[in-house]
């Protein structure tokens, strides 16, 4: 850094800019060395992701005592047999295909003759025509050329032949062995590539660990890439098998309608089905178009659209939640992004990895604190917890949004869960920027009236009487966030009060007072502590330190049996302490409950619960509900009869703690 004061400040203003161009450059560099490497880093990638299938079986094997070397070649010949016969099969079968074709252009005229009848006038509808007969017209043999004569005369096709110059021996050696050497070279190295990534396992698992940081934490890396390696290797294991058992249940249905090479079109279905959202439409194509051929009809193109319009939402929406969840943890945007990046920098085999390669991405930034941007850009979960959410929102000045979600989240949890986990540590975030300065009085009011506006709504929900033990099953990735963070519902959460069930001193219209202290957020928390008193069946009124001051009195002075102050920001324990001191004596054998709802350590809880002289010091809304509705059951204190009742303390003035 220069001495120099202006030179320093200016190159602390360039900073920024310096960054962002030295990550567009990484950027670029690292997609350049994708693009020229692809011919290596395509058959490493491909070994990578297949040795993640393959360990499962490798671990079976060494389980019963089977060396690991044997394991792994034993492994690797079946799989590469199988995919080498699969390859083989799917040659014969194109071969015959090819062959057959000219056979069906006489049918595709035909019906193209019909639509282009039907579709007169209709410039859309004759333009897709044109477009298929376009196609019909590959499908003749090469060569045959169709003359036509005057009307009413007989033509005959021309055969056309042309002969090439005399090629060279080294020339027709490149042309007939190249198509064959480049992609035996590639299943080679790929083959070599993952019989050494199987057998190197742990040393490689090892120089990860190395490489993630982890000689200051070796335990904690060490779990991270192993269950990294475990979530990975099941992902992409129930994957395949839910494509093979797509590819093939295609196939039979395929054989079943009668369309031609079936066992090719499902073997296609299974590979393009790895392609995310449009890999299943893109296999329907040829069968569909190969039906329209064959059949003079439609009802072999109408079994056929059928089939995949079955199979693929079965497969999509429900077998594959229960084999791997609702998502692969990428966002919809994520997918398609990197689609098209990796089929621009690898082509066709960029498509069908795109998606395992971005999960494994993903994987990498939730378990690797230097690579955690990858699961802000790419993973499906939001990128701020379920409290900033709510916060934002408030600041955007946006409840119905914020109401939204809170109607998603109580359809699992209950209202004392989501005031807690979201809406009160949201508080909490306005409150903290309240006391930094950040927020003006404009913004205080508005962030304060859209809080209130969100708990008033949220309060009209039903009551609900259930724990909830299950899994997450909301589908909003937002909501599932929130529902994961907050756990299950307490017991408490699920306990209605009857009247018959409040001791005596309990039985009046609004048993409970609930006061809110100076703060602008401290009567949002305020009504959340009364409102849902109230649903659990403790009718409560609130009034806040200002209304006190100003001189209004609680409805029923008498019949109190509970005063709950509520304190979002920050108070000096002797403005508590005089401030229970005063209620003491305005409501003579009233209990006492402080919500501090900000502290959360249990040392200083012990504390300050004895500096206050409290009854009930709590710090959530479940520890407020817990602690009430056990000690309105019980018999109150014996009260003073004769003791007047006074005027309730004034507000006690917030200082900084």
């Amino acid at each position: 850094m220069s001495e120099d004061p202006v030179t320093a400040q200016r190159l602390k203003q360039g900073l920024p800019v310096i960054v962002a161009l030295a990550s567009t450059l990484l950027v670029v560099a690292i997609m350049a060395a994708l693009y020229l490497g692809r011919e290596i880093l395509v058959p490493v990638t491909l070994a990578i992701l297949l040795s993640f299938v393959l360990v499962p079986a490798v671990r079976i094997l060494r389980r019963i005592r089977v060396p690991r070397a044997a394991a792994v070649l034993l492994v690797v010949v079946i799989v590469f047999g199988g995919l080498f016969g699969i390859g083989s099969l799917i040659a014969s079968e194109a071969s015959q295909l090819a062959s057959d074709l000219p056979r069906y252009t006489l049918v595709m005229r035909d019906k193209i003759k019909d639509l282009r009848g039907a579709t007169d006038g209709a410039g859309t509808l004759s333009r897709m025509v044109d477009m298929v007969q376009d196609l019909s017209a590959t499908l003749q043999p090469p060569g045959a050329i169709e003359v036509k004569g005057e009307p009413g005369t007989r033509t005959h096709p021309l055969t056309v032949e042309i002969s090439p110059a005399r090629a060279s021996v080294v020339e027709t050696f490149q042309t007939f062995a190249g198509p064959i050497l480049h992609p035996l070279a590639t299943t080679g190295l790929i083959l070599i590539f993952t019989i050494f990534i199987l057998l190197q396992r742990e040393d490689l698992r090892n120089r990860a660990i190395r490489l993630a940081g982890g000689s200051g934490d070796l335990r904690r890396v060490t779990a991270a890439i192993d269950d990294a390696t475990s979530r990975l290797s099941r992902f992409f294991l129930a994957q395949l098998a839910l494509n093979i058992a797509f590819g093939v249940v295609i196939g039979v249905g395929l054989w079943l309608i009668g369309v031609p090479s079936p066992t090719l079109f499902g073997v296609l279905a299974a590979i393009l089905r790895f392609v995310p959202y449009i890999g299943a439409a893109i296999s329907a194509l040829l069968p569909l178009i190969l039906a329209a051929a064959v059949d003079p009809g439609w009802s072999m193109v109408i079994a056929t659209a059928a089939l995949f319009l079955v199979v693929e939402p079965i497969a999509g929406h429900v077998i594959e939640p229960l084999l791997y969840g609702h998502s692969t943890g990428l966002s919809p945007i994520a997918v398609i992004l990197a689609a098209t990046i990796w089929t621009f920098l690898w082509g066709p085999i960029g498509l069908v990895l795109a998606t395992p390669l971005t999960v494994c991405l993903v994987v990498l930034g939730r378990h690797v604190e230097r690579l955690w941007y990858l699961d802000v850009l790419l993973g499906d979960r939001p990128a701020l917890a379920p409290p900033e959410i709510f916060y934002q929102r408030m600041l955007a000045n946006d409840p119905a949004e914020a109401i939204d979600q809170g109607w998603q989240f109580l359809k699992e949890r209950a209202l004392v869960t989501y005031y807690d986990e979201v809406a009160l540590a949201g508080l909490l975030l306005a409150q903290e920027d309240l006391s930094r300065g950040t927020l003006d009085r404009t913004r205080q009011d508005a962030v304060g009236a859209a809080i209130r506006t969100v708990v008033a709504r949220l309060g009209t929900a039903p009551v609900a009487r259930r724990t909830w033990r299950g899994a997450p099953r909301a589908s909003d990735t937002e909501t599932a966030a929130a529902l994961a963070a907050a756990g299950p519902d307490r017991q408490i959460a699920g306990i209605v009060l009857a009247r018959e069930d409040l001791a005596p001193a309990w039985r009046s219209e609004a048993p409970v007072l609930c006061v809110s202290s100076r703060g602008p957020f401290d009567e949002a928390a305020t009504l959340m502590l009364s409102q849902i008193l109230a649903r659990h069946g403790l009718a409560s009124q609130t009034l806040s330190m200002a209304a006190i001051r100003a001189g209004e009195r609680p409805d029923n002075p008498g019949g109190l049996a509970l005063i709950c102050f509520s304190y979002l920001e920050p108070v000096s324990l002797s403005q508590i302490r005089f401030t229970v001191r005063q209620a003491r004596a305005a409501v003579p054998g009233v209990r006492i409950l402080v919500g501090f709802w900000r502290e959360r350590d249990p040392a200083t809880l012990d504390r300050l619960r004895r500096a206050t002289s409290a009854d009930f010091l709590v710090t959530s809304l479940n520890e407020a509900l817990s602690a009430v509705t056990s000690a309105c059951r019980e018999p109150a204190p014996a009260q003073v009869a004769s003791a007047p009742t006074r005027a309730l303390p004034g507000p006690a003035r917030p200082v900084a703690a």
